[in-house]
C-alpha cells in the first residue's frame, strides 16, 4: 500500500512542521514575509497533515543566506586583558574611584534649586525651599562615602 504512495502524500511529523516554521521565521527576519503573511503561513504549517501541505508554504521563499555571504559581520571576541593591575589580585573586581553619582545627583539638585529660584522670582516672594528634601539623601551619601574611606 505504501509502495504507490509518494512522499507528498505521507503524513508529516512534528519535526517536519518545526523545520518549516523555522524557515518561515528566517524569512520573516529577512523581510521576505510581513507579519500577517507569516502568521497565516504559520497557522497552515501547524495544521498541515502531509508533506504536500508543507511544501506549498515555502516554495516561493529562497533559502536562507549562508554565513559566508551575510552582510552582517560576526562579532569578534574581546581581547583578553593584558594582566592584573599592580596592587590587585587575579579575579578581584576593582571599584571605580570617586563617586560618579555625586556629580549626577548634584546636577539634579542644582536644577531643582534653579526651578525654585525662578518660581520664587516670578511670584515676587520666597516660596517654600522644597529642594532641601533633595539634599537629605545627598548629604547621607557624601557622609557615607567619605566615612568609609578607611575600610
Amino acid at each position: 500500500m505504501l509502495e504507490g504512495m509518494g512522499r507528498e502524500d505521507m503524513r508529516a511529523g512534528d519535526a517536519d512542521r518545526e523545520a518549516v516554521a523555522e524557515t518561515l521565521k528566517a524569512a520573516l527576519n529577512e523581510g521576505r514575509l510581513d507579519l500577517h503573511e507569516y502568521d497565516e503561513r504559520l497557522q497552515q504549517t501547524y495544521a498541515a497533515k502531509t508533506f504536500r501541505d508543507l511544501e506549498g508554504l515555502t516554495t516561493d521563499l529562497p533559502g536562507t543566506v549562508p554565513v559566508q555571504r551575510a552582510q552582517v559581520a560576526p562579532q569578534q571576541p574581546m581581547a583578553p586583558a593584558a594582566g592584573p593591575t599592580p596592587g590587585s589580585e587575579v579575579g578581584e573586581m576593582r571599584k571605580p574611584s570617586g563617586a560618579p553619582w555625586l556629580a549626577s545627583y548634584g546636577g539634579v539638585i542644582l536644577v531643582c534649586v534653579l526651578i525654585w529660584g525662578v518660581t520664587s522670582l516670578a511670584s515676587g516672594e520666597f516660596n517654600y525651599f522644597w529642594p532641601a528634601w533633595m539634599l537629605i539623601p545627598f548629604i547621607f551619601g557624601v557622609v557615607g562615602r567619605f566615612g568609609n574611606r578607611g575600610r
